[in-house]
């Protein structure tokens, strides 16, 4: 089907690989450092002084260690936890044997936990039986997550049957040791403590075992479903190639098109069980209707939701589908802190964060509460590690560098602990990953733009303690074309059939009559890239009408003409018309920004004058005049802001707040004034859709005739 777009297989090497840590505790016994052990031969030596000076086991006397001793099970048990670095004041599942002494409790637990011993029966573990080279192959192969072949069945030596045969062939292969002969391992022989020692020895040399982990993300996905069906097999394609790989989504699946406004997120979610999403966090669009349609799609969903700062203790729709915690068995439709999921053997955790802004930019209502996020990401990522879980991902829907309050950036830098964020809100176009290191180890951050535009991947390499020491990413592009113009992704069959059933009660949707205009309305391309339009009058006028219903304050709006795609006729208008105008779907941006800004910004907007400009910037509140002949940078000759009592001048020294889209706030078009702005969290992104505030100003101002206001001016005209 074309070209594979699966993720990446380079990984960037971070950190050299470090080994297996053992515990800081100090030897309890005789070392062979300050005592001369008598029983101990030269092949021994280091090996006995690694396990005594690591305070892993001691001598049994002063001048024996104990060499040709068995070792029992227990004491088996012991000595290799403290060799992985348990601690040994841990608390840890009772795995209910009744024969493991006091001292050995812990570590029996811990080990029990981790699926690495058994017992010999139910309730028995064999505490007091010396352990076996067979049993012993089998113990170490699993506490080291040797690369074990569950395909072999036999080796070269006769005394080791089936049941053995893959844990003797990994420990021989590991080269941490050798059968007694060419043809006996010594299956059943005894273990003795100077073997015990070289094995534990030999193991602590070996490279660190190291864990890959795939993740693949989407977010602010708004409802655009037009091309799912290439999403769908964007993802089949990822996990055919890695078929244990996360699917994951940031939130703001709700509000953006007509299919939400039909469905109300019931047609993206049928999407969404299709291709068994792992979990989800809720954007502040969620909210958008209340938390009623956000309750439908939690009870139909066949997935689990995180979200640890969100508190639906007081919303009558929603709580009863919190269970909160973390769960390593998570329930279908169900909303938890955080969840546990076991990947390759491997423990991954992943909680949610959803924005404090949504109070102020969406409807949640009285019964929700957004607590500090990173004081209960500081509590989630404690509750995963109490769990033995040192690789977690963060499922926020915060901002990457968001303006707002709360963000990606900030997240990484204030929380330890914290692996891997999967961002939305802000929308950003994140082409690589971003690695934040500022604390002790780093962090990586991905975000896969909007609208379902990109499939997003994510390989990220682990260290044995969970450290991140490798990364890379790739956007896979859904729309992308081949030169003969067709789509590199084809249609998911099923996919295809399933959105069938929902397009035409969206086609007809679009005939829905939104308001009316006594005259016509110009959004020509020449125009709209070089003049004041009354079409750029009544996009920005709705802009700004909406960004005061979110900061009071704000006074200006500004939309880049090559927003703006066509115009409209006079007589109704409607949602088609409305579309057509405003096709991309861009999303609403607050700005705090100088008077020195603001007159930079218009200079950059009269570049190119006369000629045509995507970034010629149509306005409201704000008025200026230009001199097209003069050279570029040197054209603004005045600027003014309408305010109560009518237009005063533009002050270089003072503030304003501004509403624009995104794009144009991220730095688009060229605008490196804004960009900078967002670099330096002056930016918030209530996140509201271009065309749906035109709409909602449609429908309040019936039978418009917006005209021209000399809010752009070229003295040279």
């Amino acid at each position: 089907m074309g070209k594979r777009h699966a993720s990446s297989q380079k990984f960037l090497a971070l950190t050299a690989t470090a080994a297996i840590v053992v515990p800081a505790v100090s030897p309890i016994g005789v070392s062979a450092e300050n005592s001369s052990f008598k029983d101990v031969p030269a092949r021994y030596a280091e090996a006995v002084s690694y396990l005594t000076d690591k305070g892993i086991t001691e001598g049994l006397t002063a001048s024996q260690f104990g060499t040709d001793v068995s070792i029992s099970r227990v004491d088996a048990a012991i000595q290799l936890a403290l060799a992985l670095g348990i601690d040994p004041k841990g608390t840890y599942k009772n795995a209910g044997f009744t024969d493991v002494p006091k001292r050995g409790q812990w570590a029996v637990n811990a080990l029990a936990e981790k699926g690495i011993v058994a017992g010999k029966k139910a309730g028995t573990f064999g505490a007091a039986a010396p352990i076996t080279r067979n049993e012993t192959a089998r113990l170490l192969a699993l506490a080291y997550n040797l690369n074990i072949d569950e395909s072999v069945t036999k080796t070269s030596f006769t005394d080791v049957n089936s049941k053995w045969a893959k844990y003797v062939d990994v420990l021989i292969k590991s080269g941490v040791t050798k059968g007694k002969t060419s043809s006996r391992f010594g299956a059943d022989d005894h273990l003795k403590r100077g073997e015990w020692a070289l094995f534990l020895h030999r193991l602590s040399e070996k490279p660190a075992k190291e864990f890959d982990l795939t993740v693949m993300h989407g977010n602010d996905t708004h409802a655009h479903i037009e091309n799912i069906a290439r999403k769908v097999t964007a993802i089949k394609e990822v996990r055919n190639a890695k078929p244990n790989a996360l699917l994951l989504d940031a939130g703001d699946v709700f509000s953006g098109t007509l299919y939400f406004n039909e469905y109300l997120g019931q047609a993206d979610l049928e999407f969404m069980n299709l291709v068994d999403y792992d979990a989800m966090t809720f954007g502040n669009h969620e909210f958008d209707l209340g938390t009623k349609p956000l309750a439908n799609f939690i009870a139909k969903a066949k997935f689990p939701f995180v979200s640890a700062n969100v508190n639906f203790t007081s919303d009558e729709n929603v709580k009863g589908f919190v269970k909160g915690g973390i769960s390593a068995l998570p329930d279908n439709g169900k909303v938890y802190d955080g969840i546990i999921k076991e990947v390759d053997g491997e423990k991954i955790g992943i909680f949610g964060l959803t924005t404090a802004e949504t109070v102020d930019i969406s409807s949640p209502g009285a019964g929700v509460a957004f607590e500090d996020y990173l004081e209960r990401s500081k509590e989630t990522v404690a509750a995963f590690e109490k769990q033995g879980v040192n690789k977690i991902i963060a499922l926020t829907h915060i901002g990457f560098k968001d303006g707002g309050g709360d963000n990606d950036v900030t997240l990484a830098k204030e929380v330890e602990g914290i692996d891997v964020i999967v961002g939305g809100h802000s929308h950003d176009l994140l082409e690589e990953p971003v690695l934040e290191s500022t604390g002790k180890e780093p962090t990586v951050i991905v975000q896969a733009n909007e609208y379902n535009k990109y499939l997003g991947t994510l390989d990220v390499k682990f260290d044995e303690n969970g450290k991140v020491i490798g990364h890379a990413g790739k956007l896979i592009e859904i729309d992308a074309k081949q030169e003969d113009g067709t789509y590199v992704l084809k249609d998911d069959a099923e996919a295809a059939g399933i959105l069938a059933k929902y397009k035409p009660a969206i086609d007809e949707k679009k005939k829905t009559v939104v308001g009316k205009t006594t005259v016509a309305l110009n959004g020509e391309r020449a125009d709209a890239r070089t003049k004041e339009t009354n079409l750029g009058n009544l996009v920005t006028d709705s802009m700004l009408e909406k960004a005061r219903t979110i900061n009071k304050d704000t006074v200006i709006a500004v939309q880049n003409g090559g927003g703006i795609r066509a115009s409209i006729d006079e007589g109704d208008i409607t949602l088609d018309e409305v579309l057509t105008v405003m096709p991309f779907g861009n999303s609403l941006a607050i700005m705090n920004l100088t008077g020195a800004e603001i007159r930079a910004a218009l200079e950059h907007s009269v570049k190119e004058a006369p000629a045509q400009f995507g970034g010629f910037l149509q306005m409201s509140g704000l008025k200026f005049t230009y001199d097209s002949s003069k050279p570029v940078g040197e054209r603004v000759q005045t600027a003014e802001v309408k305010t109560a009592e009518g237009y005063v001048p533009l002050a270089d020294n003072e503030s304003y707040v501004v509403a624009t889209n995104t794009f144009t706030a991220k730095g688009g078009d060229g605008y490196e004034m804004f960009g900078k702005a967002y670099e330096e969290g002056r930016v918030s992104e209530p996140g509201f859709v271009d065309w749906e505030m035109f709409r909602d100003y449609l429908q309040a101002h019936p039978n418009i005739a917006p005209g021209l206001e000399n809010r752009i001016t070229d003295s040279n005209q």
